[in-house]
């Protein structure tokens, strides 16, 4: 892996989604970021993806060169229209890339995209109280603890909380949404 600098912030290719695919299949099948206990294929990455560029949200990957460390992307908190200004983020990184920087990296070109496109709250749904790692970016990147839902998953043999955490954007709550 090379310097910081050269690892480059981008949206996502149909081409990245190979890589795409073998990072998520890793967090999956030995980790507990994800509560899905079997990986998607490549297909299913790709339409997941192409849903979210369908509804107008951000998707990145961090590159350096051709090889993809990283990636983010927002989704639809919930699908009520009375939802429509909250999106949940999600952030995976290649396990070799863990512990340099990517993830706020990641998450801060996430964060400022989510605010250009005027949307006022982002969620994070971290999968258990034990991930400290992803609970702290997400505090360092101005999220709130707001909640935890206790052994609500069940994987790898033993049960799993989901701690929630907000950030707003924008003008929050402060006026009426422009959309």
């Amino acid at each position: 892996m090379t310097n910081h600098e050269a690892i480059a912030i981008r949206p996502a290719t149909d081409s990245d989604m190979d890589a795409v695919t073998a990072i998520y299949a890793h967090h999956v099948l030995y980790g507990v970021a994800s509560f899905e206990t079997t990986p998607p294929d490549a297909a299913e990455m790709r339409r997941r993806r192409a849903d979210m560029l369908a509804r107008g949200l951000p998707y990145f990957v961090a590159a350096d060169g051709d090889a993809v460390l990283g990636y983010t992307y927002a989704s639809p908190y919930r699908t009520r229209a009375a939802y429509a200004n909250s999106v949940e983020n999600s952030v995976y990184l290649h396990p070799d890339a863990i512990g340099r920087g990517l993830g706020t990296r990641l998450l801060t070109v996430l964060i400022e995209t989510c605010e250009s496109l005027e949307l006022r709250q982002l969620v994070a749904i971290v999968g258990d109280s034990a991930n400290i790692a992803s609970i702290r970016l997400h505090e360092k990147l101005g999220f709130r603890r707001v909640g935890v839902l206790q052994s609500v998953g069940y994987k790898h043999g033993r049960w799993l909380d989901s701690v929630l955490l907000q950030r707003s954007l924008g003008k929050g709550a402060a006026t009426p949404p422009a959309r």
